[in-house]
């Protein structure tokens, strides 16, 4: 292997920060799961994990330093020497260094091994997500367990009235199976929702599903929290002498009494008819009365004819 440092691109007096910063970039960029067609960014992938193993591990790094050991953790070869009895020359101390120290390599012993699962998590699903590549590359460190597979995204479109009702929706997954999805309580978009064992397959088992939820706009309910709002025409003789109307909701219409004297914008809370709230329960519908006029009624006008109202509406206006 090639001189560690270079290998990953440092100088020689980098900080443990800098090197590890510099794997974290290099082992991203070059991990098999992003280069499953590229051979050589794997043998990469390889080396650069096998330098950061010599220089993560203080022992290992001022050894290969001083020249006792090379890149790849194997004793120098003072004076001509195999390898295999390193330790040999100034520096040695005689027969069996390069399997000194429990019989690993370099004299590292295994319970001295740097664990890389941190650099893994969150990067490739967790620890172990290098695939195992750390593990016996030096140090006597023990490989992590195999990858799983890639997490899948899917976006799915649901209508107002399905999410304010919870109601089951029906998704293909890119296997071609389906799989009925309940919605959660408090569904808006931008709800996610995660479908373990749902991804794609891989060594360590499948990853996951995450389905991103999209709540489409309606005619004429509006959101508000939980609550559900809704402006709801009546006539005027509805509003003067009262009666019941029908109202819609979004588990079909229901019957609403109006008041007598009911004016416009007056707000009637409909219990219950809203969406579900992640805190349990569920929200209302609220409706607002808009009282419509007919245009140019005759029959309305001769009957108001010779009558007004006296009182002083827009008095609190300051008017």
């Amino acid at each position: 292997m090639a001189d560690p440092y270079t290998t990953l691109g440092v100088a020689r007096g980098a900080s443990e920060k800098d090197i590890k910063s510099a794997y974290r970039k290099l082992a991203k960029e070059l991990h098999p799961d992003r280069n499953k067609e590229n051979p050589k960014a794997t043998e990469r992938f390889s080396d650069v994990t096998k330098a950061y193993d010599l220089l993560s591990d203080k022992d290992q790094r001022a050894k290969f330093d001083r020249g006792e050991i090379d890149a790849d953790g194997n004793p120098a070869m003072p004076f001509g020497m195999g390898g295999g009895y390193g330790g040999g020359g100034p520096r040695g101390g005689g027969y069996g260094g390069g399997f000194g120290g429990g019989g690993f390599p370099g004299g590292g012993r295994a319970d001295e091994g740097v664990d890389l699962g941190d650099l893994f998590e969150g990067l490739f699903g967790g620890r172990g997500g290098a695939g195992g590549f750390s593990g016996g590359m030096g140090g006597g460190r023990r490989p992590g367990p195999p990858p799983r597979g890639a997490n899948v995204s899917y976006r799915l479109q649901v209508s107002f009235l399905d999410a304010a009702t919870r109601a089951s929706q029906r998704i293909t997954l890119g296997d071609g199976k389906t799989i009925d999805l309940k919605l959660p309580a408090g569904v808006e978009s931008g709800t996610q929702m995660r479908l373990s064992g749902k991804g794609e397959p891989g060594p360590g088992g499948a990853g996951d599903a995450i389905v991103t939820i999209e709540v489409g706009p309606h005619p004429f309910f509006r959101r508000d929290g939980d609550n559900i709002r809704l402006d709801l025409p009546i006539t005027l003789d509805e509003a003067v002498n009262g009666a019941k109307v029908r109202v819609p909701t979004v588990e079909g219409p229901v019957m609403l009494t109006i008041a007598p004297g009911t004016s416009s914008g007056k707000t009637l809370r409909l219990k219950e008819k809203g969406f579900s709230s992640k805190a349990g329960g569920r929200g209302d519908q609220l409706v607002t009365v808009q009282i419509e006029l007919p245009a140019d009624d005759a029959d309305l006008a001769r009957r108001l004819e010779g009558w007004s109202d006296s009182r002083a509406l827009r008095s609190k206006l300051g008017v």
